[in-house]
């Protein structure tokens, strides 16, 4: 009698560890997806401030088209990137970050587009996308890294090799962003 109980406490705790394992692993996956979510979110924020942008640029910077038509192509590209490819969605996304910030820099030859109020609040929009896309992008690659200690950690790998939970990939940083930028200080020094 005594060892029928003990086998069905075994079992009870077994069970109960395998749900509870099961359920981890489900919940941490979920938050890798929802995290995913939150980039596209703020992408989809951004591809819908561009054209606003563009048309506020347009009049100023009549000879800049070819940025503006950069920027806009690789809106349209973003848009056309199937929705389960998250690494080449991350790598238009950055070369649309860094047309942005060259059309940004536009502006500094263009003391009217500067001052344009429209303008102004439309770069503090994207930058402010641009900031919370770095920050999703982070909790992403956290969340991958919790999905992938349980999946490789004993005793849960078991579990998820049986439920056939797959890694996901973390979002890389592109090379030509790890690169130090080259400061000249000569520049600084013949301002004065």
């Amino acid at each position: 009698m005594v060892a029928t109980i003990i086998i069905i406490v075994v079992v009870v705790l077994l069970a109960a560890w395998y749900i509870s394992a099961y359920n981890s692993l489900i919940r941490t996956r979920t938050h890798v997806q929802e995290s995913w979510s939150q980039i596209d979110v703020q992408l989809k924020r951004r591809n819908d401030l561009i054209p606003n942008l563009v048309s506020t640029t347009k009049g100023y910077a009549n000879f800049e088209q070819s940025t503006l038509k950069k920027v806009v192509a690789l809106r349209n590209q973003l848009t056309a990137v199937p929705a389960g490819d998250h690494q080449q969605t991350m790598e238009v996304s950055n070369q649309l970050s860094t047309t942005l910030r060259s059309l940004f820099a536009l502006s500094e030859n263009y003391p009217d587009l500067k001052a344009n109020t429209q303008f102004t609040q439309l770069m503090e929009e994207l930058t402010n996308t641009e900031n919370k896309i770095a920050y999703s992008r982070q909790l992403y690659n956290s969340s991958v890294a919790n999905l992938t200690m349980k999946i490789q950690s004993f005793p849960s790998n078991i579990v998820a090799k049986v439920h056939h939970f797959q890694e996901s990939d973390y979002l890389q940083v592109p090379e030509e962003e790890k690169t130090a930028p080259k400061v000249n200080f000569d520049d600084f020094n013949s301002d004065k």
